[in-house]
């Protein structure tokens, strides 16, 4: 059998905090790390550099909690982002107890918990063939987690932004809620910012079209696709 060649050398795979809660939506559910923790290893065995960002949604979500129940904005984004560094904890840890070496590096420092987010040394990690998992966001309130994966990707010359989803690619409208709605194969930036499509902010977007990192949208859920994805087939929504 003919070994498939991976299509990128070093990705950035964006999680929500809600990939790793399974159907309860909330908290931590350790079955479904698992399962995503073999998936990333799958990865890394094929000597692929693999950096990945998560949210916070399954904890705390800054944003929708600041509207609704009145907390400071700023403080509430802060919140949002000590949520991702409990998120990424739980990662490495699932990670780890199946041999991928890791590091969690975070834009807010907590020397006990994790490293501080350094550009060099998050390559020098990389060089030595282990998992990197930023957490804290940007450092910044105002400033989603996809604008974090948009911004990493720049800065460690990522190939590739890896956002997955609950769903196979970017619609025309939401799947759920409209039979009518179109699949798209491939869609250029300009069309994510200008219909508004629910794929990542449009910060994020921008980054990525300034820089021409390509942004694969796919359903992480079904076994073995973010390899597939990896791999260059042909899954989920391609923005380019």
């Amino acid at each position: 059998m003919v070994k498939l060649a991976p299509k990128y050398k070093r990705v950035i795979l964006k999680l929500s905090g809600e990939a790793l809660s399974g159907p309860k939506k909330y908290g931590i559910e350790p079955l479904v790390l698992l399962k995503l923790a073999k998936q990333i290893k799958e990865v890394r065995n094929l000597k692929v550099d693999v950096a990945i960002v998560l949210g916070g949604g399954n904890i705390f979500r800054g944003v929708q909690t600041s509207k609704k129940e009145g907390i400071d904005r700023t403080t509430a984004d802060y919140m949002g982002m000590l949520a991702t560094v409990i998120n990424g904890l739980a990662l490495q840890d699932a990670l780890e107890k199946i041999n991928v070496v890791t590091r969690v590096l975070t834009a807010i420092e907590m020397h006990q918990l994790a490293e501080p987010y350094i550009r060099r040394r998050a390559i020098r990690h990389f060089e030595k063939g282990r998992v990197v998992i930023f957490v804290g966001g940007t450092g910044n309130p105002y400033f989603t987690t996809d604008t974090a994966a948009a911004l990493r990707a720049a800065e460690i010359d990522a190939d590739v932004v890896l956002k997955a989803t609950k769903v196979d690619g970017v619609y025309s409208a939401d799947p759920n809620k409209d039979k009518n709605a179109t699949r798209f194969n491939k869609l250029p930036y300009i069309d994510i910012i200008r219909k508004g499509l629910k794929v990542m902010d449009a910060t994020a977007v921008s980054l990525c079209m300034d820089n021409r990192i390509p942004i694969i949208v796919f359903n992480f859920t079904e076994e073995g696709n973010i390899k597939k994805v990896v791999l260059g087939q042909k899954i989920g929504t391609v923005v380019c």
